[in-house]
């Protein structure tokens, strides 16, 4: 039963717009921390601990409960991060802005430029919608999506408190693209306590997903993380670089995670997320969340 309703919620809007609200009053019924520890065990098979975190994914959720502040909400936001990027390394590693709106019916081909785009909200995870080609859009359907999106509180769900406390919009941006005119690969740079620990980085996402890891001498780690390993891919010629954007922005937190993306050496920011996956992705070896773990130094709050 349960993964006839994971895959109902995760692959239709309707499955969503269902059990969200249950999922939501649970949430308010339940103590976050109870929570937390049963999708854990659920997730990776071994109990949350809390008092004592050990593994990466365990202090990921102390994270969640005890690492928060409004910076975290600003940065969290796929709309207001872009005033902090363009003060913290500047305004040329921003993607392009086409749209910023909270009314689904500016989602129209008067206002879609003649270039692919990506729509999302700045609130949530992953659903965005791609256009290349505008003349075989259904705009209808486009903002009915839109439109529930805007509608619901991705935070409720994962206790990632930092998305419910935005307010929510639309966003519009220029599609990157590299000059086989595919999507380039993403590069997520692990950061512990101001300093560069690891990259995963995705390919083929919309093709045969794959995710390598590096550390941070670009060295293949031998690790897969929830996605079948690819082939071993060379170091970006603007690594170094990336690497400083990257504990740039790590200098104000004790973890985060900068997507970046790079389309013929120029650097793009992607996003700044501060629990990967939620803390809730195995490792396979799983020493690599001890590894991971005994690498990312958490504050004593007594």
């Amino acid at each position: 039963m349960r993964k006839f309703l994971k895959k109902i919620y995760y692959s239709t809007e309707i499955g969503k717009s269902i059990i969200d609200p249950f999922l939501i009053l649970r949430n308010k019924i339940i103590p976050q921390e109870i929570l937390l520890k049963i999708r854990f065990k659920r997730m990776l098979g071994y109990p949350l601990n809390l008092k004592e975190p050990k593994t990466f994914n365990e202090k990921i959720q102390w994270l969640k409960l005890h690492d928060r502040s409004s910076l975290h909400i600003k940065c969290a936001d796929k709309y207001a991060v872009r005033k902090y990027v363009k003060e913290k390394i500047g305004e040329k590693y921003l993607i392009p802005l086409i749209l910023k709106t909270t009314n689904v019916e500016d989602i129209s081909p008067e206002k879609i430029p003649e270039y692919p785009v990506i729509i999302k909200t700045n609130h949530d995870s992953g659903g965005v919608s791609i256009i290349k080609n505008k003349n075989l859009i259904n705009w209808s359907e486009l903002r009915i999506k839109f439109q529930k999106k805007l509608n619901n509180s991705y935070g409720e769900v994962k206790g990632e408190w930092q998305y419910k406390n935005i307010t929510p919009c639309i966003i519009i941006e220029k599609l990157l693209l590299n000059k086989q005119g595919q999507i380039p690969s993403d590069y997520k740079l692990h950061c512990f306590n101001g300093r560069l620990v690891f990259t995963d980085i995705h390919f083929e996402r919309f093709t045969n997903h794959k995710r390598n890891l590096y550390d941070k001498d670009w060295n293949l780690i031998n690790c897969r993380w929830v996605y079948d390993n690819g082939p071993n891919i060379p170091k970006p010629a603007v690594y170094e670089e990336m690497k400083t954007i990257a504990e740039q922005f790590a200098k104000d937190f004790i973890y985060v995670r900068v997507d970046l993306y790079v389309i013929e050496n120029n650097i793009f920011f992607g996003e700044l997320t501060f629990h990967a996956g939620s803390g809730n992705e195995k490792f396979i070896p799983q020493i690599w969340d001890s590894k991971f773990g005994n690498m990312l130094q958490l504050p004593n709050l007594d």
